[in-house]
């Protein structure tokens, strides 16, 4: 982002002298500190808990066109998007100088979100119906579809109202108003009515919802939509979540995180479990080391761009660049040569002097004498400041030692990092369904680990106590990473907590200062290679400095290559998840859309979004199962419908490349304040108590997955269906198809077998079920059904010559 709002201007530059003081470390991570060490220079983004630093903040734009616009100009954004009245709203890591260009260029940026302070009024409420619907009041009704009617509950029993509904009519100035009942036994009236927002993306228009469930002191048993169009639909309304889970057996044990921890604690954590536990579990070292926590020592001198150059060291600061020093010297001659000499690691620059012995050396010479002699180009590299000319004179500096500025303790190594994955099942041979949990893409949501290794601690510390646990390790095999990006999580931990990426700089000089130090890295979960940037798809940056940049190239991060690695190498892993924070959303491929035309991934195929919905059920109720937590039914679903575009995504690579069926959670979900009648959020990393509960549902959530695999596993039974008529007239005759269970239809109607290469039943839209097949004569329609564990109606055997297939003759009045 700080390249797309532009670079800073002579006169901004931070620089410092003297050597970086030695700073003490608590034993539990903290964030990092918001003021830097006396000799640091001062990177441009600094993190704080005040308004002087860095701050999660909220962003409004007027519609998806304008989170598009964020995402390619490269603004941090955080995986959060919630409609609101007057627009949309996201989050955004950003310093103030960057709040404020961004204000500048007309964004709406509000308060802070991460320290909870100064939170910002909400925008003013949209247009008044009453206007919307005199406008729209000649027009010809609208015809409503309903996607969506459900309660459910959530924190303290708090109870919630969801609707989604399609309007036939697309137009901005269409008004839906929802009106409910009070639940069985009370008087017709005694319900309650909202207006309903219209939900856009990639200025598309694609159904009318509420910006946020609807507290409700009764259960509705039905809701009635009106449009300002004259459109009306009267639909009951549902339970969403809450399906009842056994408990668990009285020897069943749970609950063992205590604090934030590193990737040095998982990875230690997990070998531990392994040793414990060798009969069912090992560790798997994934072959990509990551490049490591570890940086070049630097040093930058100057007071303004024109004058300003830094140097970097050849070796990683721990490897001896930290030992580096140069200092700028003015000869007390007149019209001295600039000139270089070296003495072990101290460089210095004698400095060019004119016919009154003042300094005439320019920023470029110096850049130019460092790296053109010998002894001083094998300890460092010289530039200009961000691709400036150079022309300014420079003063003479004392010795000035390189540092790396990395500040976490000695515990922490800064040699490239030894990924691991937890394989956990008693059979691990390849024959049993294979199961992919992995944590913390993105290195500052320090919760996601949490959620990893509070799940490999149920499994295997009751698996000789609980039979339920014992049938999921016994039938499945589980892979497990704690920690994708190690290096990132590490410099998140000690060093600037609000860090995304790994920590692999690809910048080239102009942009690798080391005031830019907290804007290197590449962003994990868009480093893949299918949907990618590279393939023109939305929600990332080929910029160096964005928080959402893809990389130089599809998979060139060792960590996003891990992923793939585990997945080939162990093809029998059909499910995956990826845990990411916050918002609470719970979402499935595809990920990712070209903005023009909102041109999407191909979306899965009906039976399988079936799939995902009938599964989002029974784990978004494991969920809920722990403190109550209620995910919304809007942030549940494919990834662009419910938040936005996320080009080279893990998911879609694992869906698209190798066919595994992966969700992603966002864990996190939005408080609700009955005080204030508000939904809060609670930001990347909250105070412990609130991260151990999130660590706590959403590893529930991922032991329910694992019970969604072993029923696949597990799965004999065949599917049934029906074939059901949903209109009849004059002229032809419309029906579609029921199935008992998530399943695929495949139909002719020319007479022909069905084979998996007929027809194939789709989605009526996105949210709005099967769809409707019309026949203008009287016809027989053949037909069979899969279900996605590839058992077949009837046994049925589509590449065969049985005629077993199901059959039924659809009649249209006035023909035979």
């Amino acid at each position: 982002m700080r390249s797309s709002l532009g670079g800073r201007r002579a006169g901004r530059v931070a620089v410092a002298f003297a050597l970086p003081l030695v700073l003490g470390f608590a034993a539990v991570p903290v964030l990092a500190e918001p003021s830097p060490t006396a000799g640091e220079v001062a990177p441009d983004r600094r993190s704080g808990t005040e308004q002087n630093g860095v701050a999660l903040l909220r962003v409004i734009v007027p519609d998806q066109a304008g989170v598009d616009r964020l995402n390619s100009m490269g603004v941090d954004l955080a995986e959060y998007k919630k409609p609101l009245d007057d627009g949309i709203e996201v989050h955004a890591v950003l310093s103030p100088q960057e709040a404020e260009e961004l204000r500048g260029l007309g964004f709406d940026v509000r308060g802070a979100i991460s320290d909870q302070a100064d939170f910002a009024e909400n925008a003013a409420e949209r247009r008044a119906a009453i206007t919307s619907a005199e406008k729209a009041a000649a027009a010809e009704a609208d015809t409503l579809t309903p996607l969506r009617a459900e309660w459910f509950t959530s924190l303290d029993d708090q109870r919630f109202l969801s609707v989604e509904v399609k309007s036939s009519a697309t137009d901005a100035q269409t008004v839906l108003t929802v009106t409910w009942d009070g639940g069985k036994g009370t008087a017709p009236d005694s319900g309650g009515t909202a207006t309903m927002s219209r939900f856009t993306d990639a200025g598309q228009y694609m159904y009318h919802r509420f910006n946020t469930p609807l507290t409700v002191t009764e259960i509705p048993t039905r809701v009635t939509v009106t449009s300002s169009r004259g459109g009306s639909v009267t639909v009951p309304v549902t339970k969403w979540l809450g399906e009842k889970r056994k408990a668990p057996g009285k020897h069943y044990v749970a609950d063992f995180v205590d604090h934030y921890m590193d990737p040095t604690e998982t990875a230690d954590r997990i070998t531990t479990l392994a040793r414990e536990f060798p009969k069912v579990a090992e560790i798997v070292d994934l072959p990509y080391k990551t490049n490591g926590y570890r940086r070049a020592a630097q040093a930058q001198f100057g007071t303004a761009a024109a004058n300003t150059f830094y140097v970097s060291s050849r070796a990683y600061g721990h490897e001896g660049g930290n030992d580096v020093s140069v200092a700028l010297v003015k000869p007390d001659t007149a019209s001295s040569p600039v000139s270089v000499s070296v003495t072990g690691k101290n460089v210095v620059v004698n400095l060019a002097t004119d016919g009154s012995a003042a300094v005439s050396s320019t920023a470029r010479q110096v850049v130019d004498a460092l790296n053109g002699d010998a002894a001083a180009s094998a300890l460092l590299t010289a530039a200009t400041y961000r691709g400036d000319a150079g022309g300014g004179v420079v003063a003479a500096a004392p010795a000035t030692r390189l540092a790396d500025d990395l500040k976490a303790p000695p515990s922490v190594s800064r040699d490239p990092f030894q990924m691991k994955a937890l394989r956990i099942g008693k059979t691990r041979d390849g024959s049993k369904t294979g199961v992919f949990l992995y944590c913390q893409e993105h290195a500052r949501e320090w919760v996601t680990p949490l959620v990893c290794v509070e799940t490999a601690e149920r499994l295997l510390r009751n698996y000789a106590r609980d039979e339920r646990t014992r049938k999921l390790v016994d039938g499945l095999d589980i892979f497990i990473v704690p920690t994708v990006n190690p290096d990132g999580a590490h410099y998140s931990m000690y060093d600037y907590n609000f860090q995304r990426r790994n920590m692999t700089n690809h910048c080239a000089a102009n942009a690798a200062d080391p005031a830019r130090r907290n804007s290197w890295g590449v962003d994990l979960n868009r480093n893949f290679s299918v949907g990618s940037v590279f393939d023109g798809y939305s929600g990332a940056s080929t910029t160096c400095t964005s928080d959402t940049f893809a990389g130089p190239a599809e998979l060139s991060e060792p960590e996003a290559k891990n992923e793939v690695w585990l997945t080939q190498r162990y093809p029998n892993i059909k499910f995956a998840m990826n845990t990411h924070s916050y918002g609470g959303y719970f979402m499935w491929p595809p990920g990712a859309y070209k903005t023009a035309g909102r041109e999407l991934l191909p979306r899965v195929d009906f039976g399988t979004e079936n799939f995902f919905w009938s599964a989002s059920d029974h784990i978004l109720s494991a969920v809920q199962s722990w403190r109550g937590t209620g995910i919304w039914p809007g942030r549940t679903g494919p990834v662009p419908d419910v938040l936005y575009s996320a080009a080279g995504n893990s998911a879609d690579e694992h869906w698209f490349s190798r066919g595994i069926i992966g969700w992603d959670f966002e864990v996190g979900a939005d408080v609700y304040d009955p005080a204030t009648k508000r939904f809060q959020a609670v930001g990347f990393q909250p105070e412990f108590a609130e991260g151990h509960q999130e660590a706590m549902e959403f590893a529930s959530g991922q032991i329910a997955i694992l019970e969604v695999a072993k029923a696949f596993a597990d799965d004999r039974e065949r599917p049934g269906s029906d074939l059901k008529v949903t209109d009849r007239t004059g002229t032809s005759t419309t029906f579609t198809f029921e199935v008992d269970e998530p399943a695929n239809v495949y139909y002719t109607l020319d007479g022909s077998r069905p084979t998996l290469n007929s027809p194939k039943l789709a989605a009526a839209g996105m949210r709005e079920g099967a769809q409707r097949i019309t026949v203008e004569k009287t016809t027989e329609v053949r037909w069979f059904a899969v279900d996605i564990a590839g058992n077949v109606e009837k046994n049925y055997k589509p590449e065969g010559n049985g005629n077993n297939h199901r059959k039924e003759k659809v009649e249209v009045r006035g023909t035979r």
